[in-house]
């Protein structure tokens, strides 16, 4: 499935909230050298339990606004 991910790093805790059909993921890694993309692979593949190799980023690295293909799960 693709989940669109509104992106809000160097947050002071983590945590996830759904508005308008669109994730927003909180994370406390800085948006510098991939930190905070790695924090949202780990965030999704905690939160859709699976594991974190198989949640692929397909669009938006450099953005806050990005695009995430995650396998079904059980959840």
């Amino acid at each position: 499935m693709r989940i669109r991910v509104r992106v809000h790093p160097g947050a002071k805790r983590s945590k996830f909230e759904m508005r308008d059909g669109e994730m927003h993921i909180w994370v406390l890694a800085p948006a510098i050298d991939g930190k905070a993309n790695a924090a949202v692979v780990q965030a999704l593949a905690h939160f859709y339990r699976v594991p974190r190799t198989t949640v692929r980023l397909v669009s938006g690295e450099a953005s806050r606004s990005k695009s995430f293909e995650v396998p079904e799960s059980s959840k």
